[in-house]
């Protein structure tokens, strides 16, 4: 019932995340931040079982940090993209595996992607909209995601009230406004 998405700019990657923390039918709170910063560049947004999400990113996170105490320089992201594929593939053959979907985002060829049920609805989106060169600019960027939050709205059966966005660039990690359902009349 969570959603996620990140889309790759030339030099930025924009992220998004619902903000609503669920248990089974029912709502918890509708401002939970689904995203763990691992390093200046690199930010992992992970959904799924309660408990297994905080545990498994803060772990993440961690030995990330680790690695750069230790090393003196940070994983890239594609190094810190194995480094998470091979500890929760770990997990999941032992008896304690952790229930999470992750997307990790940074510098990487991949342009976009989507988890959750709203990947059904957006995807679609994705492919028809995005071009390697057409998201030159941030604004451009988020007038995509604003088009599949639009879809979400009008489609998905379930009410995600508000997302919280954040870009990714040779700067660093930036907070950007958080986009609400009341930006989106049907």
């Amino acid at each position: 019932m969570e959603y996620l998405i990140g889309i790759q700019g030339p030099d930025f990657v924009l992220v998004a995340s619902d903000n609503v923390a669920a248990n089974s039918i029912i709502q918890m709170k509708n401002d939970y931040d689904k995203m763990f910063k691992l390093s200046e560049k690199i930010l992992l947004l992970c959904v799924g079982e309660a408990g297994d999400t905080a545990q498994f990113a803060e772990y993440i996170q961690k030995n990330v940090q680790l690695y750069k105490m230790r090393n003196g320089y940070e994983l890239s992201p594609a190094a810190a993209a194995n480094f998470t594929r091979k500890n929760l593939a770990d997990y999941l053959r032992s008896r304690t595996p952790y229930h999470v979907n992750l997307l990790l985002a940074g510098y990487d060829d991949a342009p976009f992607a989507g988890h959750g049920y709203g990947a059904f609805l957006t995807l679609s989106i994705l492919d028809q909209h995005y071009r390697p060169g057409r998201c030159t600019e941030r604004a451009q960027g988020l007038d995509l995601l604003k088009k599949c939050i639009g879809e979400l709205n009008k489609r998905f059966i379930l009410n995600l009230p508000s997302f919280t966005v954040r870009v990714i660039d040779k700067e660093g990690i930036h907070d950007l406004e958080k986009l609400t359902s009341v930006l989106f009349p049907e």
